[in-house]
């Protein structure tokens, strides 16, 4: 490695012959951890299909119970219609006693007045029916 002191003619400096290695292997360090990263975790375990217990019970389907109110907001119980609100309430009762609670799903017609299905809801809650839905609802998505 000598050095020339001054001899040169040219105030221009020497051009640089190596290449700088710096920012390559900085790539090559973060391609590096990335790899590292993706690489899945290694499992030590055997997988093995094991027998499913036969004497689980089985589980019953639910008892529905269909609560319609027409456009006159007529209340039918299951297809029946029901006379009135002390009727309605009478069949509320014997139904809240029954093990496991059955489902009602309310279908309410667009033109029933609201008071009807109200009604039928608050009763229902009031009694102690917790299983409650409410069926039929695309018709008052126009």
């Amino acid at each position: 490695m000598a050095m020339n002191v001054g001899s040169s003619s040219s105030s221009e400096p020497e051009v640089m012959m190596d290449i700088n290695t710096t920012p390559l292997i900085d790539v090559m360090l973060v391609l590096l951890i990335m790899l590292i990263i993706t690489i899945p975790a290694q499992l030590h375990s055997v997988n093995l299909d094991m027998p499913v217990n036969s004497n689980a019970p089985k589980k019953a389907d639910p008892v529905v119970i269909k609560i319609d109110v027409n456009e006159q907001s007529v209340v039918n119980w299951n297809g029946k219609p029901i006379s009135g609100r002390a009727d309605l309430e009478q069949k509320l009762s014997e139904a809240a006693q029954l093990q496991p609670q059955p489902e009602l799903h309310i279908r309410s017609h667009a033109k029933a007045k609201y008071e009807a299905v109200a009604g039928v809801m608050a009763s229902a809650q009031r009694i102690g029916l917790n299983k409650l839905g409410i069926v039929g609802t695309e018709q008052f998505l126009r």
